[in-house]
């Protein structure tokens, strides 16, 4: 069984809206990772760490029109380009994907995620996608976070989790760190 594993930034109040304020990021605070924090590059080191251990992405739609023109070129984001991409979405049409970043297949829904994660091979990484995050952990398909909380407090915008009437998720802490400007890393797997 494959493990599919949420990472992103997140704001101490639980906002993933944004981070990088880019294209597509249209938010009243947008760029909240790069402008309001002192940049540290061990506060970013998971994110190398990861790169070593993915073996396929996720998305959301919307997650995946932001990422995947501005990715398929990046430097930073080079290793990614010839792994498996899945994108979950019931609206997506297959002739929409991005030509030249890899083999990248629609699922339509949360069984198709399920279905995937029964099969052979590593961990699935889900990147920003905040409305698929909640969708998957309301259905109990992700198994671990890897998050970076970042010290602001946001407010308003997208967050990780819902607030939907549903069964108790434990989290166990597999790795923490904090750094000197604040950020914390937290690594949880979600216990079965």
């Amino acid at each position: 069984m494959r493990e599919l594993v949420y990472t992103g930034f997140v704001s101490l109040d639980g906002v993933v809206d944004s981070p990088g304020g880019g294209p597509g990021e249209e938010h009243r605070s947008g760029g909240w990772v790069v402008n309001d924090v002192e940049f540290l590059p061990e506060a970013f080191s998971l994110k190398g760490e990861e790169l070593r251990v993915t073996t396929a992405l996720m998305f959301g739609r919307r997650s995946y029109e932001v990422f995947a023109p501005l990715w398929r070129g990046s430097e930073d984001h080079s290793a990614y380009k010839d792994l498996p991409k899945y994108v979950v979405s019931a609206t997506l049409p297959d002739d929409a994907l991005v030509d030249g970043w890899g083999p990248t297949a629609v699922l339509r829904s949360a069984e198709d995620v399920a279905e995937l994660k029964r099969g052979d091979g590593g961990a699935i990484f889900v990147h920003g996608s905040a409305e698929l995050a909640r969708r998957l952990s309301d259905e109990g398909l992700i198994d671990r976070y890897h998050l970076l909380v970042f010290p602001v407090l946001l407010g308003a915008g997208k967050r990780l989790f819902s607030d939907a009437d549903k069964a108790k998720q434990v989290l166990r802490l597999r790795e923490s760190a904090a750094y000197p400007n604040g950020v914390v890393k937290l690594i949880y797997d979600v216990a079965r």
